[in-house]
C-alpha cells in the first residue's frame, strides 16, 4: 500500500475514533473501548493525548480484577 493511502487511512481512523468517544468523558473508558476495537496503544496514546506507557499502564490494569472483586470471589 502507498505511503500516501496509509497516512490517509490513519487519518480517517482517527477521525472515526475521536468521533466514537466524544461523549465519554474518561480516558480509561476511551483507552479500552479503542482497544477493544482493535486499535494499537501508540494510535490509541495518539488519540487521547497521552502516551503509549500511559495506554499500557491502563489496559494492564483494566484486565485485573479489581481489590472488591478478588475478596467477593474468595468470600463466596
Amino acid at each position: 500500500m502507498s505511503d500516501d493511502v496509509s497516512e490517509k487511512l490513519d487519518i480517517l481512523i482517527k477521525l472515526q475514533a475521536a468521533a466514537l468517544t466524544a461523549s465519554m468523558e474518561s480516558s480509561k473508558g476511551k483507552i479500552l473501548f479503542l482497544s477493544k476495537a482493535g486499535l494499537r496503544p501508540k494510535l490509541i496514546a495518539e488519540i487521547v493525548g497521552t502516551t503509549p506507557n500511559h495506554v499500557n499502564v491502563t489496559l494492564s490494569k483494566g484486565r485485573k480484577p479489581s481489590k472488591g472483586k478478588q475478596k467477593e470471589s474468595q468470600d463466596g
